[in-house]
């Protein structure tokens, strides 16, 4: 079990077990919510993820329900619609237990990132998606 907070500590998530991918997501809705170029998330089960303390809110920019403290806007947490995961926002997790495993949503990509990890276009395989990366 992994407890994390937002800035303020308003809020406490409980994270039972570990996540089921991590990544970055250049998508344009999360550089809007997010004021970012690309945001690191963790999936975890929706089952798996507790509010154990405070009263965050919920709201939905465009399609996608984001869950934020009321008290300092820490962005908590993303429901994606029909998926069974909320995706955390990582740099709430413990220093050095985020390790992303690819990139997302390329095509909305502001700038290219250069890495070692996959860059695809849009969703990948493990999401239902086709895999297709971009070139850069």
């Amino acid at each position: 079990m992994l407890t994390i907070n937002c800035r303020c500590e308003a809020v406490e998530l409980a994270l039972d077990g570990g996540p089921v991918a991590q990544f970055y997501c250049h998508c344009d809705d999360c550089q809007i919510v997010h004021g970012a170029a690309y945001v690191p998330a963790a999936m975890w089960p929706r089952e798996k993820l507790r509010i154990v303390r405070g009263a965050p809110s919920s709201w939905a920019l465009r399609a996608t329900p984001r869950t934020t403290c009321r008290e300092c806007g820490t962005r908590l947490f993303a429901s994606p619609p029909g998926a069974p995961v909320h995706g955390v926002t990582a740099t709430l997790l413990p220093p050095g237990s985020f390790r992303p495993a690819f990139h997302m949503f390329c095509r909305y990509a502001v700038l290219p990132v250069k890495d070692d990890l996959p860059h695809y276009a849009g969703v990948p395989a493990l999401f239902g998606g086709s895999d297709t990366c971009v070139d850069w």
